[in-house]
């Protein structure tokens, strides 16, 4: 397992926990984080025994965004590994979900700050559990800057227009209560207690079959776009292989024996 000084990695069953561990500044991202970040997604994709991935913060916050510190100029740490972004300049874009989609499962738990960056970073995910103290919002207007990071795509997609040009434009912060009543989040649970829901959640999933898991996942953001029509046909060159596999037969056999499947990818 990777991991860098501001992001640590661990194995829980087959999940696998990235957790954005700068606490001191309340989980803002730095250039190992964002390493650490994309090496964890990578390496969720590339590891088949990984069925699901929980992504959280460290020290009761999740991300409060980007370091301004260093975007004035005052340094970022971690110059160690800028020749990471020499060789992939869109590095820092894929570790933040904008460039890059995890075929497992993502999980977020939310403790603490979700802000600007880590409200863009949470639009990367596909499930959201947060702890009812929880703040989210897009701060960058109130800073004079722009949320580069997706939201403007986004966001109007993922809640209401209304609610997104709301959130986008007046850089307010949004309780968890708030947040799940206008559809960003889909749990709040009791402070402290968010990634012991997502990883139940994730413990859901890695009961599933890992083939079909994947597949769902691809056609509900592939045809997210298309008109019915075509997402109808999308959807069947998705499903049919799958009920081809010794994992759908498994399935079925487990479900006649009335017993827990064993999958194997196959």
């Amino acid at each position: 397992m990777g991991g860098t000084e501001h992001l640590t990695v661990q194995r829980e069953g087959a999940t696998l926990v990235l957790t954005l561990n700068r606490p001191e500044a309340r989980n803002a991202l730095s250039l190992p984080m964002l390493v650490g970040l994309y090496d964890g997604w990578v390496e969720a994709d590339e590891d088949d025994a990984i069925r699901s991935i929980v992504l959280t913060g460290a020290g009761g916050a999740f991300c409060a965004g980007m370091d301004l510190k260093a975007l004035a100029g005052k340094g970022m740490e971690g110059e160690q590994y800028r020749d990471r972004l020499k060789a992939d300049p869109d590095l820092h874009w894929k570790a933040m979900l904008r460039h890059h989609r995890p075929r497992k499962p993502v999980i977020a738990a939310v403790e603490g700050y979700c802000v600007a960056g880590g409200t863009e970073i949470l639009q990367g995910t596909d499930i959201r559990v947060a702890g009812e103290s929880a703040t989210f919002g897009l701060f960058e207007v109130k800073r004079g800057l722009f949320p580069i990071g997706g939201s403007t795509v986004r966001l109007q997609r993922q809640i209401p227009r209304t609610h997104a040009l709301e959130m986008l434009l007046t850089g307010r912060p949004y309780s968890a209560r708030e947040a799940a009543g206008i559809g960003l989040i889909g749990h709040v649970v009791p402070d402290g207690t968010a990634l012991d829901k997502a990883l139940a959640v994730a413990e859901q999933i890695n009961a599933c079959g890992p083939l079909a898991v994947e597949a769902v996942k691809a056609s509900v953001y592939e045809t997210a776009e298309m008109t019915e029509t075509d997402g109808l046909a999308a959807e069947l060159g998705r499903g049919w292989p799958i009920f081809d596999t010794a994992d759908a037969k498994e399935g079925s056999r487990a479900f006649a024996e009335k017993r827990p499947p064993v999958y194997r990818r196959a």
